[in-house]
């Protein structure tokens, strides 16, 4: 268990490591408000770390593997996709615009707005992990894992509040870092993860026994009386 936790703390301070070199070479340099959401990224790994290894430490050693049985194609490619514009489109593009080509500034007062986002989404994330024994990368219906519908936590007000926690830490990089262009992949990445939801919800109301039920209690998919 304790080199889960060793190998989990390497690979999300390694995808740090990405982000900063990314929007480095974009900018040819760091600002301030790029030290502020890169410091804010390695306490969110590490918070994050250390709660799932402390409250759920089965998941954690779930999460690392590599392989899963019966894993949904569509997610798979969905889910890299979402993964590269995080890792590198975002930082690419919050280099070229505040770093290199000044084009956009967003207000530093919008820094706090940002910093909460990415404070909710943290919370949100790590709530929904310690809850759910089957919260994995990849969409799968997890026969191996005994998979069961959770109903409690975050799950009681929406049903997806792990993308939910993705689509409020992407809105929180441009207003943090100050780029407004950011806002560009920012749109990909919520639009993909809404993508990855309505796929997921469809899936699993048909694969998984109760999810049908739990539907008509947990309404709302993202956003309590939207969506």
């Amino acid at each position: 268990m304790r080199n889960a936790g060793i190998k989990q703390l390497l690979i999300t301070y390694s995808l740090v490591l990405v982000h900063m070199a990314v929007f480095f070479v974009s900018a040819g340099g760091f600002t301030a408000r790029a030290w502020l959401f890169f410091g804010a990224a390695f306490v969110h790994y590490s918070l994050s770390t250390a709660v799932q290894y402390k409250l759920n430490p089965d998941l954690l050693v779930q999460r690392l593997k590599r392989r899963r049985e019966g894993s949904k194609l569509w997610d798979e490619i969905l889910m890299r996709a979402n993964n590269l514009v995080a890792l590198i489109g975002m930082p690419a593009v919050a280099g070229l615009d505040v770093g290199r080509f000044h084009l956009s500034d967003i207000h530093a007062s919008l820094v706090v707005v940002g910093l909460g986002s990415f404070t909710f989404s943290t919370i949100l994330l790590n709530w929904a992990m310690i809850v759910n024994p089957h919260f994995e990368p990849t969409v799968r219906i997890q026969m191996d894992r005994d998979h069961s519908v959770i109903a409690g936590g975050p799950y009681k007000i929406i049903r997806h509040p792990g993308y939910m926690a993705g689509i409020l830490y992407a809105v929180s990089v441009p207003l943090i870092i100050g780029s407004l262009y950011t806002f560009i992949p920012t749109g990909i990445y919520i639009l993909l993860t809404l993508i990855r939801t309505l796929l997921e919800d469809r899936t699993l109301q048909k694969e998984l026994n109760g999810y049908s039920e739990y539907t008509k209690r947990t309404r709302h998919r993202l956003l309590p009386g939207v969506w």
